[in-house]
């Protein structure tokens, strides 16, 4: 973990999507951060001696889901599938898909696994599970206000981590989209021809000594949904959201979404633009993704 002193620093940002606005002082007290997002290996210990069993992996109750046949009532996660080509980006259902089968051991349905990914953030794992693994390494989950001061690395009202400019001389900074989101991939450093997840620290570390704060995986905070002002339903690479102004869950939803900070492998240039500490967007609590994972915080 790395020590983070805390301060006063202005948060949010007037220059991108509404749920980011509006711009305004906050302060944290200081408090220890993780140097990278949790691992699959490190998640996998937290299973071994817990048996903890993630929401990705747990039957389903009929009654959440009244009118659904129950052959569809199987376990499972969101999983990305790139498209053949440019599709409409308002249609989130033509890259996302629900994988039965699909959880952390598994990201990406049956068929794949972990090998080679022990130093890979974990992934499909829903709030639940991260407050779960908090919960037992004797920490817990960062706030919103914790997230972001961290991510900016001392430099206060900076669009990226790392100062103005996306890829400073020419060199990518994050793991995140390069290309024309959801069809054309242009791999980076210690990226496949495929998009996903790179081992922590491939990407240069920020001024606090902070790796992954950018892109390779969303990550969740403590902090409940809301915007400061009118919010948006504006895409994202994430499954469509809302704004939930509290913790009860919007009208139709069973749950209540939490906020995400930092961007993921999947954050484009032409189609999300969230790969910035001020972005945020909203996520249910029991969903899982194959690039949504956590890191956590303990007190000074």
């Amino acid at each position: 973990m790395v020590r983070v002193a805390g301060g006063d620093f202005v948060m949010g940002s007037a220059d991108f999507f509404p749920e980011e606005r509006p711009v305004r002082p906050a302060a944290v007290e200081p408090f220890w951060i993780d140097t990278f997002p949790v691992t699959n290996a490190a998640f996998r210990r937290f299973v071994r001696e817990t048996g903890h069993v993630t929401v990705a992996e747990r039957d389903l109750d009929p009654t959440d889901f009244p009118g659904a046949r129950a052959a569809d009532l199987v376990p499972g996660a969101l999983v990305f599938r790139p498209t053949g080509g440019p599709v409409p980006l308002n249609e989130w259902r033509r890259w996302w898909a629900y994988v039965p089968g699909a959880h952390w051991r598994h990201p990406h349905g049956p068929g794949s696994d972990l090998s080679g990914r022990d130093h890979h953030p974990v992934t499909q794992v829903a709030y639940q599970d991260a407050a779960a693994y908090a919960a037992w390494a004797g920490k817990s989950l960062p706030t919103e206000a914790q997230w972001e001061f961290a991510a900016r690395g001392g430099l206060d009202e900076a669009t990226f981590s790392w100062g103005e400019e996306f890829a400073p001389r020419g060199r990518r900074m994050a793991n995140t989209w390069i290309g024309r989101f959801p069809w054309e991939f242009l791999p980076g450093r210690g990226q496949s021809d495929h998009p996903g997840t790179t081992k922590v620290g491939t990407y240069p570390p920020n001024g606090f000594g902070l790796f992954d704060m950018t892109g390779n995986v969303w990550e969740w905070t403590a902090d409940y949904f809301g915007t400061h002002r009118a919010g948006s339903r504006t895409g994202s690479c994430c499954a469509p959201h809302s704004c939930a102004q509290s913790p009860v869950p919007e009208a139709g939803e069973r749950y209540a979404r939490r906020v995400i900070k930092g961007g993921s492998y999947l954050c484009a240039p032409n189609y999300c633009l969230r790969y910035r500490p001020a972005a945020r967007q909203g996520q249910s609590e029991d969903t899982a993704t194959c690039h949504l994972g956590f890191r956590c915080v303990a007190l000074d």
